[in-house]
């Protein structure tokens, strides 16, 4: 396995969850509670008792054992977030923990400051583009202000990325025996998406099934290997001594019912002879009468089955004495057919008639005899012919048998072609097949070379005539279908036996069940790979094994391709270079400054610049900028400015609080406009 193109899921064993902690966070927060606990619907904060709940959780770590925190509380809100939002959260801070002021700022912004230099430099011109959670703002920066005004919104972020790789999987893999979490798809995201400078262009080169494996990612979730243990050599022989000891058992029963059948067959031959000597006994009714008792139709009927059960007694016999060749039987006489019907009486011409039926069969049987055994010369005749010819010339033998094998299989191929087409209403078999049901239906003549011939039907003269039901006939085709299969599971037997060439790759029924090479190298199968070269490793472990991975070609570029063409996800909203585009001369520069977590997907700085780079003047230099650390960058830059003397402008005091309410902030150059004085 090349573990340099293979993601490793590893299994979380965390300590057990305790229903005396109603929440958790942090590094302290096992990811199976990570779903039941919702701040946030989207990028708007909801469940407020939730966010008080991650306050503790902070404070606590941050040593604040007070009852009240006596720090000045810096934190970010969403672009034009919602003052209802913003009023809670004020009130928490304020009434609840009796925080002295809060400012509330946007992170796209901070991590801006953080990136430009010196902590008392203006903002850098630029175009603003974060990626965040649940969506990915644009904000223009320009003369070393925000210009919220014009600033875009996109609402796809990396929750919605992650949402969307997880769908993917579970419609490529929808029987994954393992659950696939969206923080696991959030890791995935990271590590193994890219964006493709030209996303039409790489799905062409995706076309080729080569490539499309050198794209392939594996990722491999943990699984439990089956305990299989090799056994002993004692072990094995008295495995061994068992399956012949039941051997032997089932032996032993079985002739001993065969001996039970045989002496009750015995006993019916005692019985039925004993009954026929009733017939000088006693008068022919009463005979008849004991006949009929015992359900006899009559006398022959006790003779023919006096004599079966004489053979078949006889040959049992022969068989448990280890003589399975079959005496000769003696040609039956039929003495009453030579002799003329005046000369019989009424029993005997019946006698006569019946002699005639014996003789029929008997004749009958013997032809079929001769010819089976004709049948089996020429047999072994062919067989004696085709060794000499795989004898003397292998490898022309070979070439035949392969030839017939592919006209066969195209044969079929075509069948299994016309028989979809005929499941079509509309295709052209089908409706050529109804046409040809009517026009047998039709009293009129229906085609010119029938009228020819004037109205005079001379259906049938011609052979030809008679193909037209096996036409209309569907099947006639699978009679013909089945001849065909089992002439060609003869050919592939011979050359699976005797051409080392043709494996059982090569075999109708892998050809019929073998998937494409583009799918298979979309989804490769695990039913017969060899995953470990290791050999001990069983045929089920390796089953396991890669019945746990995840295989990520396409994907890997098609979700961060929406943050580009938001409609290949079904996002009704423009795309990222449609925004920038709009708003790049707002900045009179051509430089993109780019952070969220996101940010660090690879190739994304690169698209940017390919999007940007058709919409300036030839001669002005384009530059899409990285945050040095995307992911902490903005707090970094909350922290760097929380220690300057301008951030006690950019807070609002619990006294402001008090008397305007918790809507009304500070306008500042890193926060919101709305409802700012």
């Amino acid at each position: 396995m090349d573990d340099d193109r293979t993601l490793y899921i590893a299994a979380h064993n965390g300590p057990a969850l305790s229903s005396m902690v109603p929440l958790e966070y942090g590094t302290d927060r096992p990811p199976i509670v990570i779903d039941n606990v919702q701040h946030y619907e989207g990028d708007l904060l909801l469940n407020f008792d939730a966010l008080e709940n991650a306050f503790d959780h902070a404070f606590i770590h941050l040593g604040i054992d007070t009852d009240t925190v006596e720090h000045p509380i810096f934190m970010t809100e969403r672009l034009a977030s919602p003052l209802h939002s913003r009023a809670l959260t004020s009130e928490l801070l304020f009434e609840a923990y009796s925080a002295p002021s809060v400012a509330y700022g946007i992170d796209s912004l901070m991590s801006l400051y953080h990136n430009t230099g010196t902590p008392n430099q203006a903002l850098m011109d630029s175009l603003v583009v974060s990626f965040n959670t649940s969506s990915t703002s644009v904000i223009p920066v320009c003369g070393g202000r925000a210009l919220l005004g014009h600033a875009r919104r996109i609402p796809y972020g990396g929750s919605q990325a992650s949402e969307l790789l997880l769908k993917l999987a579970q419609v490529k893999y929808p029987s994954f025996p393992a659950k696939v979490t969206k923080e696991q798809c959030t890791t995935i995201l990271h590590k193994l998406c890219e964006v493709a400078p030209d996303y039409n262009e790489k799905l062409r080169e995706l076309a080729d099934p080569e490539k499309m494996q050198e794209a392939d990612r594996i990722v491999q979730f943990p699984y439990v290997a089956p305990n299989e243990t090799e056994k002993t050599e004692e072990e094995l022989a008295r495995q061994a001594e068992k399956k012949r000891e039941a051997g032997r058992r089932l032996q032993e029963m079985a002739t001993q019912k065969r001996l039970e059948k045989l002496a009750q067959k015995e006993k019916d031959l005692e019985d039925l002879q004993a009954l026929r000597e009733w017939k000088f006994k006693e008068k022919k009714s009463d005979f008849m009468y004991r006949l009929r008792m015992e359900g006899l139709d009559g006398e022959e009927m006790l003779e023919s089955t006096i004599k079966k059960l004489d053979n078949d007694i006889k040959k049992a016999r022969k068989k448990d004495a280890g003589e399975l060749e079959e005496e000769p039987q003696e040609e039956p006489v039929f003495p009453l057919l030579d002799v003329p019907d005046a000369d019989l009486d009424e029993d005997e011409i019946k006698e006569k008639r019946r002699q005639k039926l014996l003789k029929a069969g008997y004749e009958a049987r013997l032809k079929a005899r001769k010819e089976k055994e004709a049948a089996r010369r020429e047999k072994e005749e062919e067989e004696r012919r085709e060794l000499e010819e795989r004898t003397s010339d292998p490898v022309g033998w070979a070439s035949k048998l392969k030839e017939d094998h592919e006209l066969l299989v195209d044969k079929l191929k075509l069948r299994e072609k016309r028989k979809a087409a005929l499941a079509d209403r509309k295709s052209t078999a089908n409706m050529n097949r109804m046409k040809s049901i009517a026009n047998l239906a039709s009293d009129e003549p229906a085609t010119k070379k029938r009228k020819k011939g004037g109205n005079s039907d001379m259906f049938g003269a011609n052979d030809e005539d008679w193909a037209i039901y096996r036409k209309i006939n569907i099947a006639v085709e699978s009679s013909d279908e089945e001849d065909d299969l089992q002439q060609l599971a003869v050919i592939e037997s011979k050359l699976l036996q005797h051409d080392p060439d043709f494996t059982p790759a090569h075999t109708y029924a892998s050809l019929k069940h073998q998937k494409s090479a583009l799918l298979s190298a979309y989804r490769p199968s695990y039913d017969q790979a060899e995953l470990d070269p290791n050999p001990g490793t069983t045929t089920r472990s390796r089953d396991i094994e890669g019945a746990h991975r995840l295989h990520l070609n396409v994907e890997r570029w098609r979700v961060p391709e929406v943050w580009f063409q938001p409609g290949t996800a079904g996002i009704d909203a423009a795309g990222l270079g449609e925004v920038m585009a709009s708003l790049l001369p707002h900045t009179r520069c051509g430089r993109v400054f780019i952070t969220g977590a996101p940010a660090l997907t690879r190739g994304m700085r690169e698209r940017v610049e390919t999007c940007i780079r058709p919409l300036l003047d030839p001669d002005m230099p384009v530059t899409a900028l990285q945050a040095k650390d995307p992911e902490l960058d903005a707090w970094r830059g909350m922290s760097q400015f929380a220690s300057t003397e301008e951030f006690k402008t950019a807070v609002i005091t619990k006294a402001e609080y008090e008397e305007w309410g918790g809507e009304r902030i500070r306008r500042w150059w890193g926060g919101n406009w709305n409802n700012a004085f």
